[in-house]
């Protein structure tokens, strides 16, 4: 395991101060995990990057891919059939690319979310015939999905160089 030297440790950031009503703190505590996720394999070495670090396969772009399959689904409606897929970044798929894609479908959440005044609502998803979970549940799923694999990049990406940090 590398060395954690001063070099390579971020500057730990501290959780967001947010406004007081329900759904600032709860978007200012999912964009602040989705920030840290994205930092975590946005600067990673290639191949270490899309190497497994256990024996899952978990690796950095696997992980962030997956997410960006989530955000759509959850906040855009996509269908995804096989979940297990999303943790696999194409060999072609640079970190660059698939960085983009996460904050592409993040920001394309954000417009969504932008617009759901009343959290207790459905989510308004373009998906035909299947139910929408309310903006409620699906703001507080998505902070649970996405704290719980940035914990896993973080472990993997101090496994990879040492990088410490949010």
């Amino acid at each position: 395991m590398p060395g954690t030297t001063r070099r390579n440790r971020r500057r730990d950031t501290p959780p967001p101060r947010t406004a007081n009503s329900e759904s600032e703190v709860l978007r200012g505590f999912l964009d602040y995990l989705r920030t840290s996720i994205a930092a975590k394999v946005e600067d990673a070495p290639e191949p270490q990057v899309r190497t497994a670090a256990v024996p899952t396969g978990t690796n950095l772009l696997g992980l962030l891919g997956h997410l960006t399959f989530v955000e759509r689904s959850l906040f855009l409606g996509d269908d995804v059939t096989d979940w297990k897929a999303t943790f696999r970044a194409a060999p072609t798929d640079s970190v660059a690319d698939v960085v983009a894609r996460y904050r592409d479908a993040v920001e394309r959440a954000n417009e969504v979310l932008d617009g759901c005044a009343d959290l207790g609502a459905p989510v308004p998803r373009p998906q035909p015939g299947r139910s929408a979970p309310s903006v409620r549940w699906a703001l507080t799923h998505m902070i649970e999905e996405t704290g719980r694999h940035a914990g896993h990049a973080d472990i993997i990406r101090e496994l990879i160089d040492g990088a410490t940090g949010r």
